[in-house]
This record gives structure tokens, sequence and C-alpha cells, in this order.
């Protein structure tokens, strides 16, 4: 197949192709991601569904079959996925900063991404602010999230290259995600949650373990115990919506302050937590410019390391 130049759409210059014969025969969704390997089949598919995508000067649907030698065209603009949110002067703590990925330790309280109930004040303007060319790249380069309440490291991506590079990464469990929680209850030895996660059936708005849900598996090891409670470092081979806190509470260890997942009232021995015990210490992935290996640790906040400074405290008393 030969080669095409390209560069990436955005609202200067149109990305344009012409159809090798080697592509006669295929649907159009399917020729763009041979032709654009750097970005993701979802990306491709979202522009063409925007109308930003024309064949021989009409606007095509991603099933179209194609014969060899059409002219493809990609409008200038972004790709149809990015919000109109406004930027907001959020103070960001920055692990690390270059021109392909931003590293970011979250704090508890940040909202990842506007939703019912939170239209701004999240990371994703904070990240508008920092950077305004995001708004060309979908969800402002966000590529996981964080609930709420839950502190520590997630990377953001500056390029839609390295967003799709990210995200491939994350489908072949090649980012490692290391997280300490204080979960209620003694947890004698390393165990894997291996159940499926989804919608809860009744409350819609929560997850849980269901049968049909999708593949999801937690490794839990016991890092220190105090009896009532015990601090466990999890690793995730999936990444779930709610995953760490379901499973957890699955097995009979909910975490401690967690309003949806754990019961509401306070447990005996573990001192009330306004938030859910959570948080992603350990972030590392691949560069997706450089190909070199990046590793990224967080110390834990400082409501965290109250908690345990307590728990340890009362354990001795014992």
């Amino acid at each position: 197949m030969e080669s095409h130049k390209y560069s990436r759409p955005d609202r200067a210059s149109p990305l344009a192709l012409t159809v090798p014969a080697e592509c006669a025969g295929l649907r159009l969704d399917q020729a763009l991601a041979r032709l654009l390997p750097s970005h993701s089949r979802s990306r491709l598919k979202g522009w063409i569904e925007a109308g930003r995508v024309c064949v021989d000067g009409a606007p095509a649907v991603p099933r179209r079959k194609l014969a060899g030698g059409e002219r493809i065209v990609v409008a200038a603009g972004d790709d149809g996925t990015a919000l109109p949110d406004a930027p907001q002067a959020i103070d960001l703590p920055i692990v690390h900063e270059d021109d392909a990925v931003i590293v970011i330790d979250k704090p508890a309280g940040l909202v990842v991404h506007p939703g019912a109930g939170n239209r701004d004040g999240t990371l994703l303007n904070a990240l508008l602010h920092r950077h305004p060319d995001l708004a060309s790249v979908a969800r402002a380069g966000i590529v996981h999230r964080l609930d709420k309440d839950t502190s520590g490291l997630m990377v953001v991506a500056r390029t839609p290259e390295a967003q799709t590079d990210l995200v491939r990464q994350l489908a072949a469990r090649k980012v490692g995600r290391e997280y300490l929680a204080l979960v209620r209850g003694d947890v004698a030895k390393a165990a894997t949650v291996d159940a499926p996660i989804g919608r809860h059936p009744v409350n819609r708005t929560s997850m849980a373990v269901v049968e049909r849900g999708k593949e999801a598996r937690t490794h839990v090891l016991p890092v220190e115990r105090f009896g009532a409670a015990t601090l466990v470092r999890c690793t995730l081979d999936t990444g779930r919506t709610h995953q760490i806190r379901v499973h957890l509470a699955a097995i009979g260890h909910p975490l401690v302050g967690d309003p949806v997942y754990g019961a509401r009232r306070t447990a005996t021995g573990v001192p009330a937590f306004a938030r859910q015990a959570l948080h992603a210490q350990r972030l590392a992935f691949i560069h997706p410019v450089t190909r070199r290996a990046m590793s990224f640790a967080s110390p834990l906040p400082a409501d965290f390391a109250a908690l345990l400074d307590t728990m340890r405290a009362t354990s001795k008393q014992r």
C-alpha cells in the first residue's frame, strides 16, 4: 500500500486522502482505520457521524463501501466529541507535563468530567484553562477517570494521537494502576476478585456484580491490619466504573467512608471518614511518543494519612 502523508485535523487544515486500490471493497470506517492508524476506530467513526468526512465531495456514512480511487476529505475542526465547556482557573497539582501527556495528582472532591449536578468546576474545565488547545481533543484529553472523592494519579493526553495510544494501552492492560484503600474488617490474605460488573438492576445510578456484566478483575493485597479495618493495595486488570468499590463490597470489605457501597453507619472501631478511603497511589504507562516506560507515585493525602495514624494508635491500645 502506498504511503499517505497527512496532518492532524484542526481548524486550519483539512485532511485529504485518496483511497488506494488495496482498500477496494472495504467500508469507509475500515479503510480509514488502515489509512489513519494513529487514530482509534471510535474517533474515526465520530468524525464520520459528525459530518466531517466527505467522499468525493459528499458526506459519507461509516458503512459505505469503497471502490478505490475515491477522494476522502476530513473537514477542519475538532473530532465532533469535544464539549463546549468553559475554561476555568482551577489549581491542578501537576506531577509531570510534556508535549504529549500530563500526569495529575487529583485531589479528593474534584469531579473529573462535567455531568448532571456538576456542570463546571471540574478537571476538564481546569484543563481547558491551562491548555486551550485541548478543546480540539475529545474530552479535553481525559482517557480514564477517578471518582469525585477518590484522590491520586491520572494521565491526560495533549493530542488525539497520544489519547488514542493511551486508550489502546488501557484496553491492552498495559497501564499499571495501584490503589491504597482502607476497608472494613480484617483481610488476612491476598485475594483476586474476578466478578463481572454492570449497572445495578434496581438502583441504576450505581454498579453491582451482575451475571451479564463486563469482565472485571481486582487483585487485593493486605498491607497493614488493624483488626477493625485493613489497609490493602489493589491492582486492576480492568477498569470498570467503581470497580474497586464494588468488588471490595462484594467480598464483605467495603471501603471505609463509602456512602454508596458500604454500610451508612460507622463501623465499630473505625473513625468516621468524610469520603471513601481510596487513593490512586501508582501509575505506569509507555509514553505515547518516546515509547519510554513512565512510572509515578503519589503520597497519601493528609486526610487519609491522618486516618491511618488514628487506626494505628487505636490498634496499639488494644
